[in-house]
């Protein structure tokens, strides 16, 4: 029946054909790539998870955005819905999920928009490093650019953003779905209005535009914290000499060692990242990087837990490199000189970065358990000076000091868990008060933040009448230290969803002030005792300047004690 059609009918009848079925292939490839693409595909949304269906278009369960799944390429229409799903096969199981959930790109399964800051963020440069490009304020709205990496719930780790002109990353903890959520306080029904109505009053800033969410405080297998930390403080001119300390740290029931990285101009060792960042440091380095590093491999070797301690917004040395980082002063415009040392602006991130980087040198290639950060303040007895802009504190942001410091330990914090490592912060015995402090320390904001917060409530540093103390209070150290901690440690760390642990700096060092007593073991032994006492229990480290090793072991007997 066909003898009647010629080759030419056939072969254009084929190339019609051949012409359909090409367009039929093109538009399901326009419309839906991912299928003609391949059959291994991942799960996007919006959300953390997506929900799946079987094969009646019943919700059974849901699955995790990036997860990779093999996808058949048939589609299947609910007719009460008019939605097309694909199916799927999942641990080895059929099931159904909406069309839109599937790309072919991993890097294509984060489908928000936009999203909001719901703390001020700092915002890197890059997805590699601790570098800083910028800062967000809280309730800004940001665009998604992009991500860095998923966890296996979903959660991205670092968005990357566009905020006008700023491009970079932020951590997506820090981000909410909308403007409302942004704005609003945590617990704002229970101990936020506490906060709230701690008014600026000596320049620190509010109470109330600080950040209270819970922060997971965490527990690294691999490098494990004692519960108690019994610690000798070394500085960076007798880490030669660290031989006698182990041995003294080992009849003496001390368990831990707190070693200088950097002091304002005493820098411990020649660091690669000083040379980078500060080459004043590096130069006035007490000791090479070969012969420190050997000095903290004896204090591993010898079971005991080491803290690196880094001051961060005194140092002399950086300003001296950087100068258009420090505070200034405003007459003569050169960097300010506060009681004999220069301060680089709390509020500049080159600094911040600095002493990050430094602390990541300093735990990937020593070893460290611990960094603690110390002078994370602005200078102190400042605040009237500024008042009558005798001072330039180079506030670029326009930040509160209190928010400034919070903000560096935030940031400290996620850099510096990434290597498994805790975070500490030193204060003064005054943040525990109920206001924000002119220098920007106010306790609950730290405490909330970091993994140890360590006062420094030397009785000789207190007024000599303090709390109405009819005695001149360095000399009854325990009936004042258990007035502090009990009146005001305790109380502030109950105001907080997650509070660091309480280990507290002691006097252990003769009173610099008339009357020049002693500290022998006794009143060391008493400082000790109020503290636990009053619950404070993680721990102490004792402050000798010197590290003199004499004291140490004249103070001995009160570091056997159990208390």
């Amino acid at each position: 029946m066909f003898k009647n059609i010629n080759n030419k009918t056939i072969y254009v009848t084929l190339a019609a054909l051949g012409l359909l079925f090409f367009l039929f292939l093109y538009t399901d490839f326009k419309n839906n790539p991912k299928i003609i693409n391949g059959s291994e595909f991942y799960i996007a949304s919006d959300q953390l998870v997506v929900k799946i269906y079987d094969q009646d278009f019943k919700e059974i369960g849901d699955i995790p955005r990036g997860t990779k799944v093999k996808a058949q390429p048939k589609k299947l229409i609910n007719k009460e819905t008019d939605v097309n799903y694909y199916k799927i096969n999942y641990n080895n199981q059929l099931f159904l999920i909406e069309d839109s959930s599937l790309v072919s790109k991993l890097e294509e399964v984060v489908l928000e928009k936009k999203l909001y800051v719901r703390t001020p963020v700092t915002v890197y440069a890059d997805d590699q490093t601790s570098a800083i490009s910028s800062m967000i304020k809280k309730g800004e709205e940001v665009e998604i650019l992009g991500f860095d990496k998923l966890d296996s719930d979903g959660k991205v780790n670092k968005y990357k953003i566009k905020y006008g002109d700023i491009t970079g990353y932020v951590y997506g903890k820090y981000l909410v779905e909308s403007k409302e959520q942004a704005l609003l306080n945590y617990d704002q029904d229970g101990d936020y209005p506490k906060h709230l109505r701690r008014v600026d009053t000596q320049g620190g800033g509010s109470a109330g535009n600080l950040d209270y969410y819970p922060r997971e405080k965490p527990k690294f297998e691999d490098n494990l914290m004692p519960e108690e930390v019994r610690a000798l403080y070394l500085n960076s001119g007798v880490i030669n000499n660290v031989d006698e300390y182990i041995k003294l740290a080992k009849e003496s029931n001390i368990n831990a060692l707190v070693v200088d990285i950097k002091d304002n101009t005493s820098p411990a060792y020649k660091s690669p990242v000083m040379k980078k960042y500060s080459p004043t440091n590096y130069k006035h380095a007490f000791n090479s990087l070969e012969n420190y590093k050997s000095a903290i491999q004896k204090i591993k070797d010898a079971g005991l837990y080491v803290i690196g301690r880094i001051t961060v917004f005194k140092d002399s040395y950086f300003v001296k490199d950087h100068p258009e980082s420090a505070i200034v002063d405003n007459k003569t415009r050169k960097p300010f000189n506060h009681n004999g040392s220069f301060w680089p602006s709390a509020y500049n991130r080159l600094v911040w970065e600095f002493n990050v980087e430094l602390a990541k040198e300093a735990i990937t290639e020593m070893g460290f358990n611990e960094i603690q950060f110390d002078y994370v303040r602005f200078p102190d007895r400042t605040y009237k000076l500024e008042q009558d802009k005798t001072i330039d504190m180079k506030n670029i942001y326009k930040e509160e000091k209190a928010q400034a410091i919070q903000a560096f330990l935030m940031y400290a914090t996620d850099e510096i868990h990434q290597l498994d490592t805790y975070v500490a912060a030193d204060v003064f015995g005054e943040s525990a008060h109920p206001y924000v402090t002119g220098y920007g320390q106010y306790w609950s904001a730290i405490s909330n933040v970091v993994d140890v917060i360590s006062a420094m409530p030397y009785p000789d540093h207190f007024n000599a009448n303090e709390y109405g103390f009819k005695e001149i209070v360095w000399t009854v150290p325990y009936k004042l230290l258990k007035f502090w901690a009990g009146n005001y440690v305790a109380i502030r760390q109950k105001e907080i969803p997650s509070p660091a642990i309480a280990r507290t700096w002691i006097q252990a060092y003769d009173a610099i002030r008339a009357p020049r007593i002693e500290y022998d073991a006794d009143k060391v032994a008493d400082q000790i005792r109020a503290l636990y006492k009053e619950g404070l229990r993680g721990g102490f480290m004792t402050w000798n300047a010197s590290s003199s090793l004499s004291k140490y072991k004249e103070l001995s007997p009160a570091f056997k004690k159990s208390y």
